[in-house]
């Protein structure tokens, strides 16, 4: 099997002087793949998010890419391969859509190359994905929330990253600007073959997405494979500890979610 792209051995995490929210878990991301990690409200999805970010430094363990330790990356070598939109981004007050997108260009700034042709077409080019291009003199502030989302996106884009992690990109966006977003994620998958690694609460949009979904709960992994495998009402009930029948999703034939009815007593 190939080396993964990106690796976490024996990761303990935590934050200040707390017990450790993750404590031992090994996870292994697949070059090219979607993956999604679920689990309930504090099993230390985002914690993990962070770890394999560079933004949270392990207690002890490894977080590996390619095979080699990020610790000992400089900040700007790792960011030109992994990019992390976190779960609430907040922009600058005043900012443009121009404006954040083109910061997704800053690992590549430095005395030696200042801003160049490359970086106005690589913009660009992350715009018009993300079909922001028309809103780029729009304050940030301004937008929808699918906008924001999708600028945020767009300066990732720009980044021009392998790998992309996104800490609940869907939170507190309607229907259709949740499917807007996870249709763009996919696009980027398939369509670039960036390496997407996301955080969803929706089961059902997980199985629709992800080629592979990581469950958690605890601060441990309990099962990981593909959606058909790991999305069962047995791991659904072990996991948020809730009764639910799994079918066929209509449409996509993948696993869908659906409470089961309340006991009557």
């Amino acid at each position: 099997m190939s080396v993964p792209v990106l690796e976490g051995r024996e990761l303990h995490l935590g934050y200040g002087n707390s017990h450790d929210v993750v404590s031992g878990l090994n996870v292994a991301i697949q070059n090219g793949s979607f993956t999604v990690i679920v689990g309930p409200n504090a099993c230390g999805k985002s914690t993990l998010l962070r770890s394999l970010s560079k933004v949270l430094p392990p207690r002890s363990g490894t977080v590996l890419l390619d095979g080699a330790e990020i610790a000992s990356m400089r900040p700007k070598e790792f960011a030109r391969e992994v990019g992390f939109l976190a779960q609430s981004s907040i922009a600058p007050d005043g900012i443009t859509v121009h404006e954040l997108v083109s910061r997704g260009r800053y690992p590549y700034q430095s005395v030696l190359h200042q801003w160049s042709d490359e970086d106005d077409i690589e913009v660009s080019a992350a715009m018009r994905r993300t079909q922001v291009d028309d809103l780029a003199d729009r304050q940030v502030s301004k937008l929808s929330g699918g906008q924001r989302q999708r600028v945020w996106i767009a300066m990732a884009l720009a980044q021009q990253t392998r790998v992309l992690l996104l800490d609940e990109p869907t939170t507190y966006l309607d229907l259709a600007h949740q499917v807007e977003v996870l249709e763009l994620c996919r696009e980027l998958n398939q369509v670039l073959g960036t390496t997407v690694v996301a955080v969803l609460h929706d089961l059902n949009q997980a199985c629709r997405y992800a080629d592979r979904i990581i469950a958690m709960r605890d601060g441990a992994v309990l099962l990981e494979g593909e959606p058909k495998d790991v999305i069962t009402a047995e791991t659904v009930s072990r996991v948020f500890g809730l009764d639910v029948e799994v079918g066929p999703d209509p449409v996509t034939g993948t696993p869908l979610v659906v409470p089961a009815a309340p006991r009557v007593y």
